[in-house]
């Protein structure tokens, strides 16, 4: 049946696919099986990184608490992304994250897993993380964005019956974007 061709999680924002046709979501489905289709994000993580990279970890449920995901080497599914910095704030890092493969929470885990949860994350990034001697306004910032901070900002994929190539963007919502904001305000007051 036609539907939601892949997921965004909760609280996520961005581009979606959604198959008109059950021709179109076989397609579609049989696009990321094949690592295929192209998503893109955009995340602000904690901590600052010192570069790009690739996560090659596999992720499953986690052993005790349901709700959750994890890097899980011996029961998990692959699971590859990659990463690259787009601008680094004082204590926050803004990055690109493309998809190989499309596992719940993926990103998400991964980056924590890698000691960078991201921001505003209540599942794996727990509660509010606030630098050493944060100004006033970072606080306000950070605890005015009630969501992850992670957007699918870019899609490309092959049309289901021309197979022409098809590139969708979606800009930062305005949250994100005073986020971003906020992180480079507090970088410049404090270089």
């Amino acid at each position: 049946r036609a539907g939601i061709v892949h997921r965004l999680d909760q609280d996520t924002t961005g581009l979606l696919v959604v198959a008109k046709t059950l021709v179109a979501h076989n397609s579609l489905v049989s696009q990321i099986q094949e690592r295929a289709m192209e998503r893109q994000y955009c995340a602000v993580c904690v901590g600052v990184m010192t570069g790009g990279g690739t996560v090659n970890q596999p992720i499953g449920r986690h052993p005790r608490y349901r709700k959750k995901m994890a890097v899980a080497p011996e029961r998990g599914k692959t699971a590859i992304t990659h990463y690259r910095i787009a601008r680094r704030f004082k204590h926050f890092s803004q990055i690109n994250v493309q998809l190989e493969t499309g596992r719940t929470h993926q990103i998400r885990v991964h980056m924590a897993h890698l000691g960078f949860p991201l921001v505003g994350d209540p599942l794996y990034g727990a509660r509010l993380q606030l630098p050493p001697k944060p100004t006033p306004d970072l606080v306000t910032g950070l605890e005015k964005f009630s969501r992850q901070a992670l957007h699918a900002g870019a899609l490309g994929l092959s049309h289901p019956v021309t197979s022409e190539t098809l590139n969708w963007k979606s800009p930062l919502p305005s949250d994100f974007a005073g986020l971003a904001k906020t992180l480079a305000e507090d970088a410049g007051s404090n270089a």
